[in-house]
């Protein structure tokens, strides 16, 4: 429950509602308890004594109760929809900008299928249990104390007798709810595999394809989809033994107050109006039981989702702005300094990935980052614009720790074009645009040009403004990588980091490319993750990175001449020698 109450502050915004769909259900529960107190009336003051006047007296005060409450239910309804509504819609909106906020580092620890479920199954959970409580939920509990005082207004030592039936129907509910928390707990964890190979299935369904792994996939599939099924089928028959057990104490009750109140019926103790009341008060009161047992899985999961959203809203982005943080100076040709600089993911200390960096790119100049698969290119140029921190040591931006500025003043200095291509559905436009939309056409063609992307874009069948499929589905690789880096030029970034952006292209476009860049980025500095040599060869630095430690740095000459793993890079992609140019 204090995970649902942590939430509770999305209910501020619609107190209003809230407390007027409360103030309606009162209204209906006060009315309802009144229908079987005029139904005494009219058994004991009009059918027994003989009084019709009285029943018809007595019977349309009833009908226009009944309609009143009908229409004071129909208010609560309205209203409790709009709040439920209403959170659901900015609790998905929080999840999303939280999701937005975490840096790399946290994204790693939550895959894409937790969050997914969070984001949907958890918070529409979550809704359902804010709907009911100012439904059933509420009502149902209020009936049930109304109901109990009345029954020993009506008959006190009747109800007395009935006590001991209440509790061991609350202490049955009670056991109930306290098992299915941990079965609900487990099926969204069983949910949450399930949406992870689905999203796996769904992002990789081509290599799926070309390694004729579908029947694979579908064991991985149906061996989760199973799993969760039978995790489903053990809180349903958990919960079908509930109701049963709660059917045999209603039963038991109405037979002891027959009984009883037959006896004393008999001896002029009590009157048939009052046992007929007495009786429908009892039914009124278990019944809300039964309706709290039933909805008991609905605040089950709520509780459990509660957790999972909780958990979501309560991580702290690894990567902050620090108290105080100032905007970093503009500078076109800023400086990048790396001093001692050491990284390792995930809090542990026993993997390695960086360690020892020095390294300086001058302003203006174009450092060349290369190395083995695994030997930390692409983390090192992740830290530059924070996407995740150094563990030890600092980086330098113009003699400004990065961990002091203001991480937006930080990123609108730098472009990216990422290692794994990412573009959005929308038109080609739009995506180049994507970090200046208010860019001008004539800029985004520019942009285009640079990136060899323009004559092929003019060959699509609207140009700028054909539509590009989720995830460029209908674009090729190398098509997206030059539209990628278009989008990042287009920023006029100070700092510009091309990780691996052109393994997709052939060595014709890539030059094309390098000469465009050349041009563009001419007086900016630029960080250059490549795999092939022919893409780093007239870099003003070339850094060669071997497990985690700079091996080597220098021109290319200078590193032919001295560094063996570069030759021997240099020799497997160019040739046998180690006199290039």
């Amino acid at each position: 429950m204090k995970q649902v109450f942590k939430l509770l502050h999305f209910v501020k915004p619609y107190w209003q509602k809230s407390v007027l769909s409360l103030v309606l259900l009162v209204v209906v529960v006060v009315l309802d308890l009144a229908i079987p107190r005029l139904v005494q009336r009219i058994i004991d003051q009009g059918i027994l004594a003989g009084d019709l006047e009285e029943v018809w007296h007595t019977f349309l005060l009833m009908l226009a109760i009944s309609v009143a409450s009908t229409l004071f239910a129909v208010g609560n309804n309205n209203f409790s929809v709009q709040v439920g509504e209403g959170v659901a819609r900015d609790l998905r909106e929080a999840l999303f900008l939280k999701i937005q906020s975490f840096s790399y580092g946290n994204l790693d620890r939550l895959k894409t299928g937790q969050l997914m479920v969070r984001l949907s199954s958890d918070s529409a959970a979550i809704q359902r249990v804010m709907q009911i409580s100012l439904r059933i939920g509420t009502r149902a509990p209020l009936i049930m104390i109304g109901s109990i005082v009345l029954m020993f207004v009506t008959d006190r030592h009747l109800a007395l007798i009935m006590v001991p039936l209440l509790l061991a129907t609350s202490a049955i509910i009670v056991f109930f709810v306290a098992r299915m928390r941990p079965l609900f707990l487990t099926m969204q964890e069983k949910l949450d595999r399930l949406n992870t190979v689905l999203q796996e299935n769904i992002a990789g369904v081509r290599v799926v394809k070309a390694f004729v792994r579908a029947d694979h996939e579908a064991a991985r599939f149906e061996a989760a989809n199973e799993d969760f099924t039978e995790r489903n089928i053990r809180v349903v028959e958990f919960m079908s033994t509930m109701g049963p057990a709660l059917s045999a104490c209603i039963n038991t009750g109405i037979v002891v107050v027959i009984w009883a109140g037959g006896l004393q019926a008999v001896h002029g103790e009590v009157s048939t109006g009052q046992i007929v009341a007495f009786v429908n008060y009892l039914q009124t009161a278990i019944g809300p039981l039964m309706i709290m047992a039933n909805l008991a899985n609905v605040w089950a999961a709520g509780i459990v989702s509660a957790e999972r959203v909780n958990e979501v809203l309560d991580t702290v982005p690894q990567v902050q702005d620090a108290p105080g943080a100032l905007p970093l100076p503009a500078s076109a040709r800023p400086r990048v300094v790396f001093e001692q600089v050491g990284f390792h993911y995930h809090d542990s200390h026993e993997t390695i990935v960086l360690e020892d960096i020095d390294l300086v790119a001058e302003s203006g100049q174009t450092v060349a980052i290369l190395g083995a698969t695994g030997a930390g290119k692409t983390t090192l140029v992740d830290l530059i614009p924070r996407f995740y921190d150094a563990t030890v040591g600092r980086i330098l931006i113009d003699g400004e720790d990065i961990r002091q500025v203001r991480q937006d003043s930080l990123l609108s200095r730098i472009g990216v074009v990422p290692q794994e291509t990412v573009l959005f559905s929308g038109t080609v436009r739009d995506n180049i645009r994507y970090g200046r939309p208010q860019a001008s056409d004539e800029e985004v063609v520019a942009a285009a040009r640079a990136a060899q992307a323009h004559d092929f874009i003019l060959e699509l069948p609207q140009g700028y403004d054909t539509r590009v499929e989720e995830r460029g589905v209908n674009l090729s690789g190398g098509q997206k990588q030059r539209l990628a880096i278009a989008r990042a030029l287009l920023t006029r970034p100070a700092i510009l980091i091309l990780d691996d952006s052109t393994s997709a292209v052939d060595v014709e476009t890539e030059t094309k490319i390098q000469e465009a860049l050349e041009t563009w980025m001419k007086g900016r500095t630029c960080f250059v993750v490549a795999q092939r040599i022919s893409t780093v060869l007239k870099a003003d630095k070339i850094v060669v990175i071997d497990k985690g430690r700079i091996a080597a740095e220098g021109t290319h000459r200078e590193l032919l001449q001295s560094s063996p793993i570069y030759q021997e890079i240099y020799a497997s992609q160019l040739g046998n020698g180690v006199d290039g140019v």
